[in-house]
């Protein structure tokens, strides 16, 4: 994992929404990238959803986890909250991205993993 926000022996579990709008697409294209930088794992959010006991279970011991949510609805941040997980929320509303009306390309995407970086980071 990267040093910048979880040093090397720490896991960090990243979940994205991958909702049907353009917001949601670019959470998971977001959550892809900062995983191919080794900022954080990813894991499935529809099996936490499902009640998956080795996904749930995975979630619990994760030193820190990341939830990406394309709107306020938050349906990631509410899933993990739901199995007593409190996971450090990114909404990509709140970012500056407008649902409905943001083009998903590689330079949005490079654009809110930035974002994200550098609240993560610092």
């Amino acid at each position: 994992m990267s040093s910048c926000c979880c040093g090397n022996s720490n896991v960090t579990i990243i979940y994205a929404c991958s909702g049907a709008a353009d917001v949601g697409s670019l959470s998971d294209l977001a959550a892809r990238k900062l995983r191919d930088e080794k900022i954080g794992a990813m894991s499935c959010l529809a099996a936490v959803g499902a009640g998956l006991s080795g996904f749930i279970e995975s979630a619990k011991a994760a030193d820190k986890c990341i939830t990406i949510d394309g709107c306020p609805v938050a349906c990631a941040k509410k899933n993990l909250e739901k199995i007593g997980v409190t996971p450090k929320s990114f909404i990509i509303t709140e970012m500056g991205y407008e649902k409905g009306k943001t083009s998903v390309n590689e330079t949005i995407v490079n654009e809110a993993v930035s974002k994200i970086k550098n609240i993560i980071c610092g």
